[in-house]
């Protein structure tokens, strides 16, 4: 008999956590032993399953994330930045790996991150969906072909999106930059208003879009002399970054300790 994989979801409550919590509950080779929410709100205590429509699962919404982690073998986290980098190192001394898909830390928060890898198995990604993986893939590949083509990522999502660019656009940029030998940094441009000056040389140009319900859409734009080549995918359903994230914890299982990607979990990297 196969034993499960044992996952505690972070930010067991929201969106994404909610989701999360289904797809563990219809896999067969996984286990929910816990669900982390926010100290003081109403829904801890209640059970995950109820909370996320898919019938009482006997695993309570707890605050301790200590006690949580005792029992598991991977975290999967798509809750808050501070959070993220508190649980960060929480796993790294329990020796859990942490399938990170939250977006929008500053670089202290991710030089925390990087130093939790040194102990345990960190993935982390902009974003977890499978079909954004290979897209990165085709950025990395058709950014060092074309070498002297403009490259604008375009991105459009739902009304309450807090962070922009979005962490799956971020992702792709720092793709291309880094076919290109430089990082993103380095090159980026994040919005442009009024009299800008042409264009820079090797820019990387970002503009995000908001509103109503969009789950996420990308398009890498690669604009040559007489010709445009737009690489792009659309996400119909947040399924599918569960579903990358518990291929992702899956596979994390028996890695070295390291910060890993999506492309590591596909074989891509």
């Amino acid at each position: 008999m196969t034993v499960p994989t044992r996952i505690v979801i972070a930010g067991a409550a929201g969106r994404m956590g909610r989701i999360l919590i289904r797809a563990v509950a219809e896999a067969d080779s996984l286990q929910l032993v816990a669900a982390l929410g926010v100290r003081g709100r109403s829904y801890v205590g209640e059970d995950a399953g109820e909370l996320s429509g898919c019938g009482p699962l006997n695993v309570s919404i707890s605050t301790d994330a200590r006690a949580a982690l005792a029992g598991a073998d991977a975290i999967l986290d798509f809750s808050s930045p501070r959070f993220t980098v508190q649980l960060s190192c929480l796993a790294a001394e329990m020796k859990v790996a942490h399938v990170i898909g939250t977006t929008g830390f500053s670089g202290e928060e991710q030089n925390a991150i990087t130093a939790a890898a040194r102990r345990t198995v960190v993935i982390k990604s902009g974003n977890m969906s499978l079909g954004v993986t290979l897209l990165a893939s085709f950025v990395r590949q058709a950014a060092k072909a074309l070498p002297n083509f403009d490259i604008e990522i375009l991105e459009m999502h739902h009304r309450n999106k807090v962070d922009a660019p979005s962490g799956t656009a971020l992702l792709l940029g720092a793709a291309a930059a880094g076919a290109r030998g430089f990082g993103l940094e380095d090159s980026q441009i994040r919005g442009r208003d009024g009299r800008t000056g042409i264009r820079a040389e090797g820019a990387i140009g970002f503009a995000s879009l908001r509103g109503g319900t969009v789950v996420g859409e990308h398009h890498a734009i690669f604009a040559g002399p007489d010709e445009r080549i737009s690489l792009s995918h659309a996400a119909e359903n947040r399924m599918i970054f569960a579903r990358g994230a518990l291929a992702a914890a899956k596979w994390a299982q028996g890695k070295a300790a390291g910060l890993y990607s999506m492309e590591d979990v596909l074989g891509l990297a």
